[in-house]
């Protein structure tokens, strides 16, 4: 109903306005688009545990948001996308980047897919695979906690362009969660204030050692 997306639309302006970013102008109904093709899909092929768009607004939008000013360059690889977060809300803010969303489920690339297709994403290329089998140099990748930092960069490091950005987000960040691989360095741990977000939401920064 126009009622619900303008509720919709308004939850969303006031978490931008909080987070203090700067959108393209057509990006607040894009995303809310996005998130009325998440939960029709959501219903048969359970994409997301959250399913309310309300809850999605805060939970999957501005999560995914936040990591708008950590972006570097001009080419992004979201590994274990899933729904395309934090891919698709990123692509939509920043339509000059080239954006790939790798996963390996089937139903969740189809989605993907057709998120590219009709939201429409020209900046945005959709991979079905693993992140170990995925080539090519990223100047960002990010990660939503699909696996421990460790694991992540073990499986998707080598995507990872000189001079580049691993971003990965996670809840709270235990001192133990912040070994990494050789090759690599944490640059830095950001808290995250995310409105709407109870619990602890901290960015992970790591770059390449050398």
């Amino acid at each position: 109903m126009e009622s619900d997306r303008a509720q919709l639309a308004a939850r969303l302006a006031d978490g931008i306005e909080a987070l203090q970013l700067a959108l393209p102008d057509d990006a607040q109904a894009r995303l809310i688009d996005y998130i009325d093709l998440l939960a029709r899909w959501n219903r048969a092929y359970n994409l997301t545990a959250v399913r309310d768009p309300p809850d999605m607004i805060p939970r999957h939008l501005l999560d995914s948001l936040a990591v708008l000013p950590f972006l570097r360059g001009a080419t992004l690889a979201d590994l274990g996308s899933g729904a395309g977060l934090p891919g698709i809300p990123l692509a939509i803010a920043r339509p000059a980047m080239q954006v790939t969303l790798i996963d390996s489920n089937g139903k969740k690339a189809r989605f993907l897919r057709e998120a590219v297709r009709t939201l429409p994403l020209p900046n945005v290329r959709v991979e079905q695979l693993r992140a170990q089998d995925a080539s090519g140099h990223f100047d960002c990748i990010t990660a939503r906690a699909f696996a421990g930092l460790a694991e992540m960069l073990a499986w998707g490091g080598h995507l990872l362009a000189r001079g580049g950005r691993w971003l990965a987000l996670k809840g709270r960040v235990e001192p133990g969660e912040l070994a990494v691989p050789p090759g690599f360095r944490v640059l830095a741990v950001h808290p995250l204030n995310v409105p709407g977000i109870t619990g602890a939401r901290n960015l992970i920064e790591v770059v390449p050692a050398r």
